[in-house]
């Protein structure tokens, strides 16, 4: 039966609306034991995927359980809104290229265009989440740009001065030279780096040292535009190097990579190990450069000479001699530092080349390394180049606009993190990680770390509230008050605003040492300092801290892992062991990424970006819902319309049974009996206390998060006990019309099995409402009446009683009946004898089944397999055999049986109800009108026949009849409606 997700669900949206059912579920538990949620902050920059419905799928799912087992929440939607997330799209909008076009534009006015991009996705973000039936206090949104917010961090920021954490540093940090600040190492993840070709650089440096009189050193390097730069080179102090001569010139390198660089012609004249190399000055190809003459000037001992070292000159590529340029390589700095090295400042933050580097000053090093090439192959008649090559690699790229990056020496502010880290691993090891490698992952992240770069040199974003004096003091203020009391000017053009640039770099203070006046920095703060303080800003912390206890720790947050475990569950981490050195929380929950269903990335680019609006209204919530939770969240989810049609052909299996019972049971019926089950029937007892079974299972799921074995859970028993098995084997007893309404024929059987079937549907309506909360509702309005909850969200989770229905004894019996039914239908497969046709018997070998001598269950094996009799044969050679010798009456029985299929195909087509009563028309040949007139009474009972006719051929209509073949032989028919 078909059934339009989409359509019923905004039928649904609208009945929740309307009757405030939200409200009345709130109201509801007000007061009662709490459970506390955080959300994590979905960026309010653009509409939302389907990627983001994952997430926002389970924050809603674990709410909705909570909500019914009787838990107050907060129900407090959280958007990030600050950083380059939103900058980036508007300087698109705006068409900025640059931040000097930011400047000319006027901060403001780029400050309020951005507020007003995060309202405008907010907005749409949260009509696009309510879409997907998730249930939040929208209008209590927190807001990660809001005065409280910032301010909040502001307190952090100042504890962490006040415990010696905050301190300036001076590095050689990666940076994005199209958004003009630096990018830490957290915010590097591991997709950001790309499969990148470049053009790699092999160039000779000639030795100075006597020692190797006219030799070169052969250099190898990825990034070219950092050779002007170059200080030093890095050798390996055990490896074996070596001196070629091919009479035309001398190099030296590693000895195993020579052959694959050099080629022929070179002969090998000397060998000895890279320590040798120690100290040996050389010539550069740059060294007239002003800025590169004025550094080696200043530095003359070390400047351009060999140092040595083990881990950073491998043998797997290059030349095994390392360029080193501090001021723009990380692991250079390193070596820089600990060799007493010069540094060159080479590029601004566009990347360009600064002053004093004469035809290449203010061009940009990395859009044209040839350049560098061309400079090379004629300086000096080529006598410094010896070859370029394409080089592929893994390179890093701006999370957000993914310009490749480059490394600059820059001053930024950071969080130490020496101290922290024992404390943050002790936090760490007492959250329960979900999935389980959470925890080491976060542990191995916590271990190598770096110091924290928490300043941005950009402009939308949390003001860093530190004010640096030029006597060389900084201090830290921690709220709006300290500002306002220690403001000694610009307070009145701040007043009224956001803690935001510009308007609070009017304000100064009084250094407290020197004082002088103090500005603040110009610098914004690193977006993740917004979203990791949210545990404390949205539990009021700051402002009461009674309500904050209520709250804290958090029960659970739920986000994507990948990158979180540097950014998000990092920051909120650190955020708490700084404030009050515990856990903010109880329960990390990490799930995966949502690839296409080819297993592939989605990229606007691509053309396989899904939007959630084109899904839902294609696909359903529902339906989606349903394929986020059945995911193991270990796993990239590969999201696509085929694996939805998929999940919601499983559904319609579920829908097909409410279906079933809307169509034999009428509302009116249900007000008037009664409804409590009263299992007689093996299999009302069955599948009761599967239901019961089914409930525990889906409850201890729930508790551990684990909505992937809800799901299967769930899965298995509407569609194999409850569709495949229970339903079709009770349906005739629904057949029987009810006594309620008049009828003589209603049965005490068919009560029987209407209150079982609506204690498992009305169950199973509970137990999907937290994952499908529109198919649940809309089946809960079929089943409600009078004195029964609104809505099924109104509804607590079901409750079974002391004893309940479960017995392990009879599903185990029943399981043992479902197999030999299962053995016996392959077997008559096998055999390509059909189900509707009778056999004498079947023996079954099995010594230890339970079932033998069980009448009710052999009944229904007899029954299901289609058989007449059944023998326990502990010899015979397989589990079961069949007798397939078909007998004329069995032939003839298995006729009429396949006569019923037809009439009742019939009956469906011309759109009669089960509860239709027809009168039936035969013609056929002699012999399978006599089968027919034998089975008069069985045939007309089958098909609910009131008048069941064999007559000519030219009586019958020839527009209304149909024929249809049965065994070898025709036979047409016709039905009509009896009408009352």
């Amino acid at each position: 039966m078909a059934y339009n997700f989409p359509d019923n669900e905004n039928k649904i949206l609208k009945f929740w609306a309307d009757n405030n059912i939200f409200e009345k579920l709130r109201e509801k538990n007000k007061g009662k034991k709490r459970w506390s949620f955080l959300d994590g902050p979905i960026t309010a920059n653009n509409p939302m995927g389907v990627h983001h419905a994952w997430g926002r799928t389970y924050k809603d799912l674990f709410q909705r359980y909570k909500a019914m087992q009787g838990y107050e929440q907060r129900y407090q939607n959280g958007f990030d809104c600050q950083g380059l997330w939103v900058e980036v799209e508007v300087e698109k909008e705006l068409g900025f290229k640059s931040k000097k076009d930011i400047e000319k534009y006027g901060i403001d006015k780029f400050v309020e265009k951005c507020k007003e991009r995060v309202k405008k996705y907010s907005a749409i973000q949260t009509k696009q989440s309510i879409r997907l039936g998730q249930w939040m206090d929208w209008e209590n949104s927190y807001y990660t740009m809001s005065d409280e917010n910032n301010y909040a961090i502001w307190h952090f920021l100042k504890k962490c001065w006040q415990e010696g954490y905050l301190y300036k540093g001076r590095d050689s940090v990666p940076w994005c030279p199209r958004c003009g600040t630096a990018i830490s190492q957290h915010e590097i993840l591991t997709e950001e780096y790309k499969e990148i070709t470049h053009k790699a650089i092999y160039f000779k440096l000639p030795v100075l040292d006597k020692k190797f009189e006219g030799a070169k050193f052969l250099v190898w390097t990825t990034t070219p535009w950092t050779i002007p730069a170059n200080v030093a080179l890095a050798v390996n102090p055990e490896f074996d190097y070596c001196l070629f001569d091919n009479g035309a010139e001398k190099l030296i390198l590693l000895k195993n990579l020579a052959k694959n660089i050099l080629g022929e012609g070179y002969v090998l004249k000397k060998t000895f190990k890279g320590k040798t190399l120690k100290g040996f000055k050389y010539e550069g190809p740059f060294d007239i450069l002003p800025r590169v003459k004025k550094i080696a000037g200043e530095n003359f001992k070390t400047f351009h000479s060999v140092v040595l070292d083990k881990d950073l000159v491998t043998d797997t590529e290059g030349t095994g001699i390392v360029h080193i340029a501090p001021g723009a390589g990380e692991e250079d700095f390193k070596i820089g530092q600990k060799e007493n090295l010069a540094v060159i400042e080479a590029i601004d933050e566009s990347a360009s080349y600064l002053e004093g580097m004469d035809e290449f000053s203010g061009k940009n090093a990395k859009e044209n390394p040839e350049m560098i090439f061309d400079y090379l192959k004629n300086y000096k008649n080529g006598s410094f180049f010896y070859k370029v090559e394409d080089y592929t690699h893994r390179y890093p790229t701006c999370w957000r606009c993914k310009t490749e990056l480059v490394w600059r020496v820059v001053d930024e502010w950071y969080i130490s993190m020496q101290k922290l880290k024992k404390p943050l691993a002790d936090i760490t090891k007492k959250i329960n990680w979900i999935p389980s490698f959470g925890k080491e992952r976060e542990l191995d992240w916590l271990k190598n770390m770096h110091d924290w770069l928490i300043s941005k040199k950009r402009y939308w974003g949390l003001s860093l509230p530190i004010f640096e004096c030029q006597c060389g003091s900084f201090e830290v203020i921690g709220s709006k008050e300290e500002l306002k009391k220690r403001a000694v000017e610009g307070w009145e053009k701040f007043e009224g605003n956001s803690p935001h640039r510009p308007w609070i770099d009017s304000v100064k203070i009084k250094c407290k040492n020197c004082g002088n006046l103090v500005s603040r920095i110009s610098d914004v703060g690193n977006p993740w300092l917004d979203a990791g303080i949210v545990s404390y800003s949205t539990t009021n912390y700051f402002s009461n801290k009674a309500y904050w206890k209520k709250w804290f720790p958090i029960e659970l947050v739920c986000e994507s892992f990948p990158g979180q475990f540097k950014n998000w569950f990092y920051s909120l981490l650190v955020m708490s062991a700084v404030l009050e050195k515990t856990k903010p929380v109880k329960t990390i929950f990490g799930y995966a990424s949502v690839y296409d269903e080819k297993g592939e990335e989605m990229h606007k680019s691509k053309g396989n970006a899904i939007w959630f609006d084109e899904a839902v209204e294609k696909i359903g919530a529902d339906p989606m819902r349903w394929m986020y939770s059945k995911q193991n969240p270990a796993e990239n989810l590969n999201f696509g319309y085929n694996t939805a049609d998929e999940i919601k052909r499983k559904l319609l299996t579920l829908h097909n049974v409410y279906s079933f019972f809307n169509i034999y049971v009428k509302k009116e019926e249900l007000e008037k009996i009664d409804l409590s089950p009263k299992p007689k029937n093996i299999l009302d007892k069955w599948i009761l206390s599967k239901t019961d079974h089914l409930i525990s299972t889906c409850e201890f799921n729930f508790e551990k998060y684990e909505a992937v074995k809800v799901i299967s859970a769930l899965e298995d028993f509407f569609i194999n006990d409850l569709s495949l098995w229970y339903v079709r084997r009770s349906r005739k007893r629904f057949h029987s019309l009810p006594t309620i309404l008049g009828e003589k024929d209603g049965s005490e059987d068919r009560q029987m099995a209407i209150s079982t079937l609506y204690y498992v549907l009305l169950n199973i309506t509970k137990l999907v409402s937290p994952i499908m909360p529109f198919f649940a509702e809309e089946m809960y309005q079929v089943l409600r009446i009078k004195k029964m909850e609104e809505s099924v969200h109104l509804c607590s989770w079901p409750q079974l009683k002391d004893e309940g229905y479960t017995d392990l004894e009879l599903e185990g019996k029943m399981d043992e009946t479902r197999n030999i039914v299962n053995l016996s239908l392959a077997e008559r497969a096998l055999r390509a004898i059909k189900i509707r046709q009778p056999l004498a018997s079947i023996k079954i070998k099995d010594k230890k089944l339970k079932i033998e001598g069980q009448e009710e269950f052999l009944e229904l094996i007899k029954d299901e397999v289609n058989v007449k009799k059944i023998i326990f044969d502990h010899k015979i050679k397989n589990e079961i055999e069949l007798d397939t010798k078909i007998t004329q009456e069995l032939k003839e029985e298995g006729m009429v049986r396949d006569i019923i299929r037809c009439v009742q195909s019939t009956r469906k087509e011309t759109g009669l109800m089960p509860d239709d009563r027809i009168s039936i028309f035969f013609y056929g040949g002699i012999e399978i009108t006599k089968i027919l007139e034998k089975n008069k009474e069985f045939l007309s009972k089958e098909i609910n026949a009131e008048d069941t006719h064999f007559t000519d051929q030219d009586k019958i209509k020839i527009d209304d009849i149909k024929e249809i073949v049965i065994g070898d032989q025709k036979l047409f028919l016709k039905i009509k409606k009896v009408v009352r």
